[in-house]
């Protein structure tokens, strides 16, 4: 609701949410909520007149997609995990084609509307070369230390930065320089709690990165979440990587989503329950690892798919012709 109109396009809430899986005040609006977003999904979809209607797994895409699907406007759907969640499996019956970003997705959707795209990501990380000596410029890094980059996300990640701060005394020990995201809620704590550490000036804290490219280009080994697109960001940006899904999810996704580059030898995974005590350890020795983070790089890449946007575009492009 904040970042579509900063972006230049209008936008209509709908007041929906999802069903919890125990009884409590949200689900007895529950029945109000999908009528009232049905009723203005079908005054959105009179008044706009789409020619197709895409939805991408939230809240939001159920009321949507049933009354644009129910008045025959071409749809589609697109699954940006490995598991596939309640919206779009309720929905695949209905729309023409579903995108997904994982192999094997066939056990959730119809086989004959399933097209492996890929989760579409921000073009600058496609290709980073050369971008490496801007980034050390950019965050004042030295070009002889190797580069820990650690991602919670925009609100920040409890887990990852408690295991920073539990650790940090280790990465200064092994003279790792770190770019580390803790989110705009945790900013001034972690800002806080560096006080006093010689040698935290290679520790460079920030509530936010907006320049990813640069932050992936100088980047050796990076720390994240497994959400569907920082699994995809990282694939194309062809990052040694560990993964510490979130416990906080539906369905348990970011686990669903991790263990898949995990059996592909993609990525290292490090439950969220024993990151404190694991993850920075695990973090230096991937760092000292040539030869793994140069197996990790490979196998992480070859499961990108750099075309998403374009091939999607594609497929929504065939329903309406």
């Amino acid at each position: 609701m904040q970042k579509v109109p900063e972006a230049g396009y209008s936008i209509k809430g709908l007041w929906i949410s999802g069903l919890q899986r125990k009884l409590t005040l949200d689900n007895l609006s529950f029945p109000l909520k999908v009528m009232d977003s049905l009723n203005k999904s079908r005054k959105i979809i009179k008044r706009f007149k789409p020619h197709a209607v895409v939805g991408v797994g939230g809240y939001a895409s159920g009321p949507l997609l049933k009354v644009a699907t129910k008045r025959r406007v071409p749809s589609l759907i697109q699954e940006q995990n490995s598991y596939a969640g309640l919206t779009n499996k309720l929905l695949a019956k209905k729309v023409r084609k579903v995108c997904v970003a994982y192999p094997d997705m066939e056990r959730f959707f119809p086989a004959e509307k399933v097209v492996l795209t890929g989760n579409p990501v921000r073009k600058d990380i496609t290709d980073l070369t050369g971008k490496k000596s801007e980034g050390i410029k950019s965050f004042s890094l030295r070009d002889d230390r190797p580069v820990l980059l650690v991602l919670g996300g925009s609100l920040g990640a409890r887990t990852l930065n408690d295991s920073m701060v539990q650790n940090l005394q280790l990465l200064i020990d092994a003279k790792v320089q770190v770019i580390w995201q803790c989110g705009k809620f945790y900013v001034e704590e972690m800002t806080e709690k560096l006080k006093g550490f010689q040698g935290a000036d290679m520790i460079h804290l920030c509530e936010f990165l907006k320049d990813m490219d640069l932050a992936y280009a100088v980047a050796d080994v990076v720390i994240s979440r497994a959400g569907a697109l920082s699994v995809s960001e990282l694939s194309i940006a062809g990052k040694p990587t560990i993964f510490v899904p979130s416990p906080n999810v539906a369905e348990d996704h970011q686990s669903k989503n991790a263990k898949s580059m995990l059996d592909n030898n993609a990525a290292i995974l490090v439950k969220d329950s024993e990151a404190r005590e694991k993850l920075i350890d695990r973090a230096i020795e991937l760092i000292n690892d040539e030869a793994r983070k140069s197996t990790l790089s490979e196998n992480i890449k070859a499961m990108a798919k750099p075309n998403a946007a374009e091939d999607i575009v594609e497929e929504i492009v065939k329903l309406i012709a």
